[in-house]
């Protein structure tokens, strides 16, 4: 749920994977381990939320949007403030909080640290996975995903391709689908979107509005099988 509140304030859950793609061809974003001033982070931001405000014909405060997104990689990604930000740490954040089909984002981070031949080894998929766990840190909530080491996730990818050192893009998307815990926030954070929308044919016991829309629960129980 903090996600999701905060992928609605950075308005990335109208942006799509395929805009963030056209952005990210830029020269300078193309090397995974380069990394970005705050300058060409506004600069990249910019560009996403001038083409989002013009793909969707919506309104959007993007000098307000750029600064709060800025501000968000910056204390995900450079707790230190030392004003540096890694090409592949600016794609993780913003590609897993997009509005894309999930296992899009599987084939697109995978691709990011992969080799010439479609593989990835031991260091680039422990780096992006080391990125993606930053996220729920930044929210006080890695305890319930692992905590912040990866090895053992790392060495859990690897077994699906045993007695290899490296892996392929169906590996990897085959592990993700068994929602390992420390990525597991991901796929549910789309579910939680899709549940938002979802209408019950039931009456609510305290409001008796009806039908019911978005989650369904009892207070003082878990949410129903609406997630």
């Amino acid at each position: 749920m903090k996600l999701r509140r905060l992928q609605k304030a950075l308005r990335l859950d109208l942006m799509t994977l395929g805009s963030l793609s056209e952005v990210f061809r830029e020269p300078s974003l193309r090397r995974s381990e380069h990394s970005m001033d705050v300058v060409e982070v506004i600069h990249s931001l910019t560009s996403l939320y001038e083409r989002l405000e013009e793909e969707r014909g919506v309104l959007i405060n993007i000098p307000l949007c750029v600064d709060m997104c800025l501000n968000w990689l910056l204390n995900v990604y450079d707790c230190s403030r030392n004003g540096k930000v890694r090409v592949l740490s600016f794609k993780t954040g913003l590609v897993c909080l997009c509005s894309s089909d999930v296992q899009e984002k599987y084939k697109y981070l995978f691709k990011q640290v992969s080799g010439p031949g479609g593989q990835t080894d031991q260091r680039h998929l422990s780096m992006l996975l080391h990125e993606a766990i930053q996220i729920p840190r930044q929210l006080g909530e890695v305890a319930a995903f692992g905590g912040s080491n990866v090895e053992p996730s790392v060495r859990s990818c690897l077994r699906m391709a045993p007695g290899k050192p490296a892996i392929e893009l169906s590996d990897f998307v085959e592990w993700m689908s068994l929602e390992p815990q420390s990525v597991v926030w991901l796929p549910v954070l789309h579910r939680v979107a899709v549940a938002e929308s979802a209408k019950h044919q039931a009456k609510c016991s305290v409001c008796k509005q009806c039908p019911i829309k978005g989650f369904r629960y009892r207070l003082g129980l878990s949410p129903s099988a609406s997630l």
